[in-house]
């Protein structure tokens, strides 16, 4: 090329050359995510789309009828892909954020599927989308490598629009998030269960809040939730059978740490109707009384959790606790009927690098019914997984 040549731009390329460098300066875009696999060895029976995690909800009430005990199962559905992206819109931030995972539930339970995880944005002091719901403390969620984790605290991803008036190391936040209820007929034959034409009655939206401290030593957050619980019958008489409850809940979490790296992690949870947002177990409304007359009612839940993260040096950590999920049985729930899930786990993880982890854990996951009938469900899992981030592409 001779002194003085021009180099013409066209198209996308002049674009992003000729734009004011402080609009790329104000923007970033990460792509994240890892590769996973986990070989799980049973020493239980559990019901057969479950296999991939210890859910005690998911024990079945007579494990011999699912199968013979010591399943063996390889699975790549904790994998992870997401991105990140911020921008300014007028004088603020705008974030964002995409991720899914491969752990196929609802109507794809059991199967290797993309599953939504978050989908949202933030501006000034409004979120809007699908993330963390403001009654859930997502760092009470232990150093684990099983995917559902434990039973007794707060877990869901709710589609949800939150204001965030206060934030920083002290955080209030409020929001309304979608509804949902679980009605249990128990031995109601005429009740939601039995009647094709019934569906849950979500007039609605939950409402939801919490107050956070964050410190040196740790932080505490207090949670609550006021909802609706109910059914009705859409193909009735204006609606009825139905029947409706007002469900609440509190919820109290905390970590503090301890050493240079380790952490207690404690939570406890109350309310009636609240198993919706529960990380296992029981339902939102059951039938109490008789048989001429069942009242449907909110269904009392207890849940906690108590871990311990350590770590012996920077490459190997251990994770140790126990969690359970307690309901109070309405007098016409069947024989079979969720009542309590126990879920307990230690392990021991290797981290030679930001990028790499491996480790094993042993697990124990047990299930009582609402006879007193009890089901198991031991594993050992050995975990390796893979991590990328692109950085800011912009």
């Amino acid at each position: 090329m001779t002194m003085g040549t021009t180099i013409p731009l066209r198209g996308l390329g002049a674009a992003l050359l000729l734009a004011p460098l402080t609009a790329v300066a104000d923007s970033s875009f990460e792509v994240y995510g890892f590769g996973m696999v986990d070989y799980v060895q049973g020493f239980d029976r559990v019901t057969p789309e479950w296999e991939d995690t210890l859910r005690p909800g998911r024990i079945p009430y007579d494990q011999d009828a699912v199968g013979s005990d010591g399943q063996a199962v390889l699975s790549v559905r904790q994998s992870r892909l997401g991105v990140n992206a911020s921008t300014m819109a007028g004088d603020s931030e705008l974030t964002t954020k995409f991720e899914f995972d491969m752990f196929g539930v609802g109507a794809d339970e059991g199967q290797t599927t993309i599953r939504l995880r978050h989908a949202y944005g933030e501006w000034k002091s409004i979120l809007a989308g699908q993330t963390n719901s403001v009654f859930m403390d997502g760092d009470v969620f232990p150093n684990v490598i099983d995917y559902w984790g434990p039973s007794g605290m707060v877990f869901l991803r709710n589609p949800q629009i939150r204001w965030t008036p206060v934030s920083g190391d002290s955080t209030f936040a409020v929001a309304i998030e979608n509804p949902g209820s679980g009605v249990d007929s128990g031995q109601d034959t005429t009740g939601p269960d039995q009647d094709p034409n019934t569906s849950g009655d979500d007039e609605y939206p939950d409402i939801t809040a919490h107050f956070r401290q964050v410190g040196d030593w740790g932080h505490f957050q207090v949670a609550g939730i006021l909802r609706q619980v109910g059914y009705d019958s859409p193909g009735g008489n204006d609606g009825s059978p139905d029947d409706s409850e007002l469900g609440w809940g509190v919820n109290l979490t905390s970590t503090i740490n301890m050493f240079e790296k380790d952490r207690i992690i404690l939570g406890v949870v109350h309310g009636n109707g609240i198993s919706n947002y529960m990380n296992d177990g029981g339902v939102d409304m059951a039938p109490d009384g008789d048989a001429a007359d069942p009242d449907y009612k909110a269904v009392p839940l207890t849940g906690i959790i108590a871990y311990y993260d350590h770590y012996w040096n920077d490459a190997y950590s251990t994770s140790f606790g126990y969690s359970s999920t307690e309901i109070d049985n309405m007098d016409f729930q069947t024989a079979d009927a969720f009542e309590k899930g126990e879920y307990a786990s230690v392990n021991l993880l290797h981290t030679p690098n930001d990028k790499v982890m491996m480790g094993m854990e042993y697990l124990f996951g047990k299930r009582t019914a609402n006879d007193g009938t009890t089901g198991y469900d031991r594993r050992v899992q050995f975990s390796v997984k893979y991590s990328f981030s692109s950085g800011n592409l912009l």
